[in-house]
């Protein structure tokens, strides 16, 4: 693939996901972070068994920013839910810091069934 038409795919699909973005509910918009999230683990995952050390670093740090984003969505005024979230979420927060200083495949397979099951939860909660 030439690079121009490797940029007009990349653009093309930058836009769309802007139009989705724009267009999404707030339950979407969270579903949304939850399927980043687990992609980038995901994406870690495949560059850390391949030994590519600085795109791991790179996809661990924007799972932690996804993370954090959900985080500061949390209206802990909510109560017992929204603080258990909290804390769940720095737990992944910290684990994941951990999996990047040691390399270790299983700390982002834990995290990443644990978003998996929230993310189970949302998604029967329904718009």
């Amino acid at each position: 693939m030439n690079s121009g038409v490797r940029q007009y795919a990349v653009n093309s699909y930058k836009s769309g996901m802007v139009a989705e973005i724009e267009e999404a509910s707030p339950h979407r918009l969270i579903q949304m972070l939850y399927e980043g999230g687990l992609q980038r683990i995901a994406i870690a995952k495949g560059a850390l068994m391949r030994n590519q050390i600085a795109e791991k670093g790179e996809n661990i740090s924007r799972a932690i920013a996804i993370i954090g984003g959900l985080r500061s969505s949390l209206d802990l005024k909510q109560g017992e839910i929204a603080q258990n979230l909290d804390n769940l979420y720095e737990y992944m927060e910290r684990r994941l810091l951990e999996a990047n200083l040691k390399n270790d495949v299983a700390i982002l397979d834990e995290v990443s069934g644990l978003l998996k099951e929230i993310k189970v939860a949302w998604d029967a909660v329904g718009a």
